[in-house]
């Protein structure tokens, strides 16, 4: 009998690859007989490739080797010697439908994300908007394998997945100790005596704060200037807490090294870190993050951070809230106008970005200590 196979597609960003993880753990405790694959970008490998027994992962390098048309057929012919029995695609973009194509072609059970598009387009819209929350990201994964024959109980909250063990972690609306050891995540990661000395062992008294203050686009960006009135805030309420300041790509590094030097307790999180894997342990230890609607939330949710999200054009209505975070932790402001962008890449109409200067510091402290409480 032959084994059953699953091909799941999701080629990028690093948010939306980082919340198939936890459906793909769900699926992979609850089909252990069933072998899983996860097609996407060389950088999501550590978020897969010791997830469980029957995971594994292929990265696809689209910009080189795998590049255009005749790249995706390359693609195909190395996908197909693998046998899979159902092929999920997650993304359901150019490149993913062509290669859906092709295997619906070959006759295989094929299902693909629905994008809801038509509810985003009521959602968004400037006038009549219906402010109704879509299915989370999650769910709509889940979907997918349901269509395939695998439903998948996405319930159980509280509950990380190693090879080996399953825990109980506490409620991150809450900021009593996480109990869990570091090895008992979703994937093993490293303790801290493993990272550059630099960071050091957490001391008892002490509070570690991350702040992740960039986006892909402006839409979703607090500024700059106001989060370091956050920083500056936070550092005189809780004079013992270290901050962490994470962010990627030259300029971004840059402004982060500028608030470092203002602010000695701050880490600039990428001069010293090398890769996602030491990225992801030092967010394990944090008492709390404060991110945009970006990757940093949810690569803090996969550790069971507690995150203060800041919303700007976008919504948590759109679906894409960090997995098991509290949606109360999210701050946000009433504009007639937002969300006006399901990515934050729309121009503001108003040509200010209201939604995002008119929220206050204090209102992003006044989260923070919900959670430090």
């Amino acid at each position: 009998m032959k084994t059953e196979h699953i091909l799941v597609i999701r080629f990028s960003a690093m948010g939306d690859v980082a919340m198939v993880v936890p459906v793909v753990s769900a699926l992979a405790r609850q089909y252990p007989h069933v072998r899983i694959t996860v097609l996407s970008r060389p950088f999501a490998r550590p978020l897969f490739e010791n997830l469980a027994s029957n995971v594994g992962f292929m990265e696809a390098d689209l910009q080189n080797e795998y590049h255009g048309i005749k790249g995706l057929n390359a693609l195909y012919r190395r996908l197909i010697a693998k046998n899979f029995t159902a092929i999920a695609d997650l993304h359901n973009v150019l490149r993913s439908e062509y290669l859906r194509m092709r295997f619906n072609l070959a006759n295989f059970h094929v299902a693909h994300i629905n994008k809801h598009r038509a509810e985003r387009r009521h959602l968004t819209q400037y006038n009549g908007k219906i402010l109704q929350p879509l299915p989370s990201v999650f769910e709509s994964y889940a979907h997918v394998f349901e269509e395939l024959g695998y439903p998948i109980d996405l319930s159980e909250k509280g509950k990380f997945l190693t090879d080996n063990a399953t825990v109980e972690v506490k409620d991150t609306a809450t900021t009593e100790e996480r109990t869990c050891p570091v090895d008992k995540y979703y994937f093993p990661l490293l303790h801290l005596r493993q990272l550059p000395t630099v960071i050091a062992e957490k001391r008892p008294f002490q509070q570690w704060i991350g702040i992740a203050p960039f986006a892909a686009h402006r839409g979703k960006a607090y500024p700059i200037s106001l989060m370091e009135q956050v920083i500056a805030q936070l550092q005189q309420r809780h004079p013992s807490a270290r901050f962490f300041l994470f962010g990627g790509g030259q300029q971004e590094i840059q402004q982060l090294h500028n608030l470092q030097q203002r602010h000695p307790k701050c880490v600039c999180v990428p001069e010293i870190l090398n890769g996602l894997l030491e990225e992801l342990s030092l967010m394990s230890q944090l008492d709390v993050m404060i991110s945009m609607d970006s990757a940093n939330m949810h690569l803090a949710s996969l550790v069971h951070t507690p995150v203060v999200s800041v919303w700007g054009a976008t919504h948590p209505y759109a679906g894409f809230m960090g997995w098991q975070q509290n949606p109360n932790l999210a701050v946000q402001i009433d504009l007639s106008c937002r969300p006006c962008s399901i990515f934050g890449n729309k121009r503001c109409l108003r040509k200010d970005y209201a939604c995002l200067r008119n929220i206050s510091p204090e209102l992003i402290i006044n989260k923070v200590e919900q959670v430090l409480k």
